[in-house]
């Protein structure tokens, strides 16, 4: 357990160098500096096989420090949100096979989205044979969620919007049982909005992240406290009154978090005002309401960011431009509230703004790690424990701020897929495909009606509007007195 006087563990950043404080920090940098060899081996593969990477945020910085360094240039490292349009938009330029870096879940949403746009053809990989998975998804596999979506169901214009990080067939059942669209943590408060908007007296069901929606809650509560002006800037289409109206038809899941953002809760943020009250402050929507309602505070002050992982790198290296070029002495120091594998795009961002401005100035990460930390151990019943242990970035001095899902996805498994593509049979290769969903609802496959709702999501984000398919679904759909199919274990 760390002891509540030690401080956290820090990677202080500057134009050429990383200085790392901590044995957790130091296990963040050690691999921000990768061989030059594997490097070379992986580039030479990747190009000479045309295979195009999409890795989330949260891969482990031995990998991502291996994949930033590749000059190959069909390799992107996002959140969610963009890494299937990132794999499409791969292919269309002639890579002919995508290799997804995350959990299952987003190499099914990236299967989904390539058939949907004409390449059904393209191999898409996982890195592993075993299943990758996910505490969140997984809880929207459960019979209480399946009981939560029924509810849904048997009340009057309602919208079920569900967390992009949920299986294709989670997707698919809770479609069939209620009108469903997939948001990210960077869309969500304006797809609830844009929903409200559209649709009169619309019952949002908002699932399965909990601490997720008590956030969206909290917000919607604090925007009734703004005055009107403040509130049409966030969507014209709303006063305080609307936004108090849309928070009583707002429900959220109860049970269902993930491991890693679990942790950010009351101890974290008592030390972050004992020990770095004047450290910036960046949280994830997904953590805990202590953490939540702090960053909120620091950004009402202008000095934090409550968002997605692009939202975080965004407001790290927006302030960090502001205060180079004003001149000021402030200390840049960022209290990180997310995975820590959000570290190695922080630092080659950082280091490219140090080096234009030519400063010898340091930008401190703080990595806040509760004593509440989980563990990897390579079991297969149980892979996951409370507390701290050796490896994996886990220790007394530090904890374990990391998916162990995300790291699943190891260099060598990376390395040693690359190499197998072009040369096994498609047979050998099978295994780390996506998950093939053959079942079929309401008479479509698991797979054509659980990327409708990731359509509705990419049709809103081009247009600003909810497609009038999803609206008309909700207004006509499930009422008292409908019926509908029983959900079973989603």
């Amino acid at each position: 357990m760390l002891r509540a006087m030690d401080p956290f563990p820090v990677l202080r950043i500057t134009k050429d160098d990383l200085v790392p404080e901590g044995s957790f920090a130091e296990s963040q940098a050690a691999f921000l500096k990768p061989d030059p060899a594997v490097v070379e081996e992986l580039n030479a593969l990747l190009a000479k096989k045309k295979i195009g990477v999409v890795a989330h945020f949260y891969m482990d910085p031995e990998l991502q420090g291996v994949l930033a360094a590749c000059d190959w240039k069909h390799i992107g490292v996002s959140d969610s949100l963009l890494m299937a349009d990132r794999g499409i938009r791969m292919v269309a330029e002639g890579c002919e096979t995508i290799v997804v870096l995350g959990v299952d879940f987003m190499s099914e949403n990236a299967r989904a989205m390539l058939d949907d746009a004409g390449h059904r053809d393209t191999p898409v990989y996982r890195v592993a044979q075993e299943e990758i998975g996910c505490s969140l998804a997984e809880s929207a596999e459960k019979q209480a969620y399946g009981a939560y979506l029924m509810q849904a169901s048997e009340t009057p214009r309602s919208m079920h919007v569900v967390y992009i990080n949920t299986s294709l067939v989670t997707k698919a059942k809770a479609h069939a049982l209620v009108p469903t669209i997939t948001c990210t943590s960077s869309n969500v408060v304006q797809t609830i909005l844009q929903a409200s908007s559209q649709i009169e007296d619309v019952q949002i069901f908002f699932g399965p992240d909990t601490y997720m929606g008590e956030n969206l809650e909290s917000m919607l509560r604090a925007y009734e406290a703004m005055d009107d002006q403040a509130v049409r800037a966030l969507h014209p289409a709303y006063d305080a009154g609307k936004i108090a109206a849309l928070r009583k038809r707002f429900h959220h899941f109860q049970q269902g978090n993930c491991v890693v953002h679990h942790m950010f809760g009351e101890d974290v943020v008592k030390r972050v005002k004992e020990k770095h009250a004047d450290a910036f402050v960046t949280a994830h929507l997904e953590v805990p309401g202590e953490m939540f309602a702090l960053a909120l505070d620091y950004q009402h002050e202008g000095r934090g960011v409550v968002g997605s992982t692009s939202n975080i790198l965004g407001f790290i290296l927006r302030k960090t431009r502001e205060v180079l070029e004003s001149g000021s002495d402030e200390k840049l120091q960022f209290v990180l509230g997310t995975e820590a594998g959000m570290i190695t795009p922080i630092v080659r961002q950082v280091q490219e703004i140090l080096r234009e401005a030519g400063s010898d100035r340091s930008v401190d990460i703080l990595f806040p790690v509760a004593s509440e930390a989980v563990a990897q151990t390579n079991e297969s019943l149980l892979p996951i424990v409370p507390g701290v242990a050796a490896g994996e970035g886990c220790s007394v001095a530090g904890g374990c701020a990391t998916c162990p899902y995300m790291k699943m996805n190891s260099l060598d498994a990376l390395l040693e897929l690359c190499r197998r593509i072009g040369e096994a049979s498609p047979e050998e290769l099978a295994p780390f495909e996506p998950k093939k969903y053959t079942e079929t609802i309401d008479g479509r496959t698991a797979a054509d009606l659980g990327g409708e709702p990731i359509l509705h999501m990419r049709a809103f984000q081009q247009t600003d509007e909810l497609p009038q398919t999803l609206v008309d679904d909700v207004i006509h759909r499930n009422g008292p007195g409908d019926t509908v199919a029983e959900p079973g274990v989603l």
